[in-house]
């Protein structure tokens, strides 16, 4: 990846996530992807998270979705949970071949559809919704 494009993406989700959540949620939302991604992927995933960010629209201390019960329920735990959840399986997607687009093998692990933690199917539009807004963020703003 050029660098610019590669200080684009980074500038991108940083920005998405300052936007919605603050300037102090932002750097903690940085400090997460620095800690649990690696640098090469960092741009790449780091806006996914932010996208996830912005799909779950959880409140506080569900900001990213996580309902594990180790995840404290801080803004920092969930952002890093998350970060770490997308790179580990960033990992297996390739381990696995890289079949398919990225976003849908994340949607099976982190979304799954049909599970009793989540009963009113929201899940089912997971996979939509994280791409729509991988998209929306990557766009310049009007």
């Amino acid at each position: 990846m050029q660098l610019l494009a590669y200080i684009l993406l980074q500038s991108f989700a940083y920005q998405a996530i300052a936007e919605k959540d603050g300037i102090k949620k932002a750097d903690l939302f940085k400090d997460a992807i620095e800690v649990n991604v690696r640098k090469e992927h960092r741009p790449r995933l780091g806006l996914i998270v932010a996208a996830i960010r912005y799909a779950e629209n959880g409140g506080p201390g569900k900001e990213y979705g996580i309902i594990h019960r180790r995840v404290k329920p801080t803004y920092r735990s969930q952002a890093g949970w998350c970060a770490a959840t997308v790179q580990k399986n960033w990992d297996r997607w390739r381990e696995e071949g890289s079949k398919g687009e990225f976003i849908d093998y994340l949607g099976a692990k982190y979304a799954p559809i049909g599970v009793d933690n989540d009963p009113n199917g929201l899940n089912q539009n997971w996979i939509k919704n994280v791409k729509f807004y991988v998209n929306k963020l990557t766009k310049p703003k009007k």
